[in-house]
């Protein structure tokens, strides 16, 4: 095991907390000041052994500028999860939704290669530790209504304006 990195970041959203790994890989993150809240959505195998707060380099600058507006800027930050085979495949799927064009849960499992795995599909989202990098707050209801988010109805709604508002 190795070394993660951690720190929180005042967004317009809310406090913003991310633990990279040491090459610079996303593990968790979400909208939260509490480190505690994102640990457990790490999977046992990439669990750091030692968390140190401090700068997260080039993830944190995408943080920001994400948040001032440059939606892009979260694009190419590596992300690091891991589960079974469909899971993982989804979330790199989730990663090609682009701000301003969200999905339904439906079109995301179709995307996903199994248009028919609608609860497979929420369950990803669900189960994503890596949110705004994962972006899954892109993922709506058929009926076009939000649904869930970890971080709350409120934090999905405010970052689906700021992508329509840039997009």
């Amino acid at each position: 095991m190795s070394t993660a990195t951690w720190a929180t970041t005042d967004t317009r959203i809310g406090p913003f907390t991310a633990v990279v790994d040491a090459d610079g890989a996303v593990l968790a993150s979400g909208w939260t000041a509490d480190l505690g809240e994102l640990l457990p959505q790490v999977h046992p195998t990439l669990r750091p052994a030692e968390l140190v707060a401090g700068d997260l380099g080039p993830v944190g600058d995408a943080i920001v500028r994400y948040h001032d507006g440059d939606l892009s800027a979260i694009d190419d930050v590596p992300v690091r999860q891991r589960s079974g085979a469909f899971l993982e495949h989804a979330w790199e799927v989730l990663r090609t939704v682009p701000a301003g064009a969200p999905v339904t849960y439906t079109e995301y499992a179709a995307k996903s290669g199994r248009p028919a795995a609608v609860r497979a599909a929420a369950s990803a989202c669900a189960r994503n530790a890596a949110a705004l990098f994962v972006p899954c707050h892109r993922v709506l209801r058929t009926d076009g209504t939000l649904g869930g988010f970890r971080w709350g109805v409120e934090v999905k709604r405010a970052l689906l304006e700021h992508e329509a508002q840039g997009a």
